[in-house]
């Protein structure tokens, strides 16, 4: 199925809020006692899945329904949490996150962006 092409420019920006992560953690240190310890760290973060979170949300429903192997409505919802938590955000979630979550986003976007472009 063909996707719009503004599906692609949002997977493009979701990639380069991933790598902007992958700097962070480059820079700040790839270890939870850095991320718990510097709360710029964490706040540079928590921007960046906010952002990939509300990219998502614009992702047209016929990608998403296509897309199936993530979690896309798990990852809009991890938006919702860092918008409304007003800073009770979970440390060790945002890590895990990051650390977890966001090398294998970015990774499938990159994937399709390769397979579908």
């Amino acid at each position: 199925m063909a996707h719009s092409e503004r599906d692609f420019v949002i997977l493009q920006h979701m990639i380069a809020y991933c790598d902007d992560i992958a700097r962070a953690m480059r820079r700040f240190g790839s270890d939870y006692e850095a991320f718990k310890a510097d709360k710029d760290y964490r706040n540079a973060c928590a921007m960046c899945i906010l952002q990939i979170g509300e990219l998502v949300g614009h992702l047209s429903p016929e990608f998403r329904e296509t897309h199936t192997r993530m979690p896309w409505n798990e990852i809009k919802a991890m938006r919702n949490i860092v918008v409304h938590a007003y800073g009770s955000v979970s440390v060790q979630m945002t890590w895990e996150t990051i650390e977890r979550d966001i090398p294998l986003l970015m990774e499938y976007c990159e994937d399709i962006l390769q397979r579908e472009v």
